[in-house]
């Protein structure tokens, strides 16, 4: 019972986070985006893991729109790097996830300190996607979706503009599966990716995947973040 409470919990805080950074993306309000870290409404432990959970994408209205983050924000976000670094034997996109999370803290406060500030800057190795089904493939960008950034540069982005077509169709697959998380990850990517077919309409299925998923604050938060990114380049 504990252990479904704190799952519960968790999942609810994943979602007030997520409609945080919705409504900083939209709002341009950096304050917005880290109120559910900083108003005292969840737990020291369960924000951090929530926070895990969102990725990088806790500081997508500062790396977009270039407004600073709340230092209590920061603060749960850096202690969030720093408690979980990967294990030896973690998935490749758990690995990618923390890499993207570093990236994102660098980008947002340069010069770091403490351990966070020894942590080689090499990329992760992406060799698990070089022979990925389209429909493998789409998965787990989706997944790495706070990776899909205005001029982002990292194996994982060299293999998406390399399959743009797979991109596509794994698009096309989530929205008739109903998979509204899977489509607006895939969309994300979609906005940055050369090559995508026309015939796809993917302005329209944007529209569609908003309509259907747009409820759910994770599912926003992709839709939100490819309205913005054509527009966005990154330093």
């Amino acid at each position: 019972m504990e252990q479904s409470s704190t799952s519960a919990l968790l999942q609810g805080t994943v979602l007030d986070l997520a409609s945080d950074v919705v409504s900083a993306l939209r709002s341009g309000d950096h304050v917005r985006a880290g109120s559910t870290l900083t108003g005292g409404g969840a737990a020291e432990g369960v924000a951090r893991a929530a926070v895990r959970v969102l990725g990088a994408d806790t500081l997508l209205p500062s790396v977009l729109l270039r407004v600073p983050p709340e230092p209590a924000q920061l603060a749960v976000f850096k202690d969030a790097v720093a408690a979980h670094p990967p294990r030896g034997d973690a998935a490749p996109t758990v690995v990618w996830s923390h890499w993207a999370m570093t990236r994102a803290l660098r980008r947002t406060e340069p010069s770091l300190d403490g351990p966070l500030a020894d942590e080689p800057g090499s990329e992760p190795d992406a060799r698990w996607l070089d022979d990925a089904s389209w429909q493998f493939l789409t998965h787990q960008l989706a997944v790495l979706a706070p990776l899909a950034l205005p001029g982002e540069e990292c194996a994982v982005t060299r293999v998406a503009r390399a399959r743009p077509v797979d991109v596509a169709r794994g698009f096309v697959r989530a929205v008739r599966r109903r998979d509204w998380q899977q489509a607006a990850g895939a969309g994300r990517w979609l906005t940055l990716l050369d090559g995508v077919p026309d015939t796809l309409g993917l302005e329209a299925g944007l529209d569609f995947v908003r309509l259907m998923g747009g409820s759910d604050p994770r599912v926003a938060l992709q839709l939100e973040a490819a309205r913005l990114m054509p527009a966005g380049v990154l330093l």
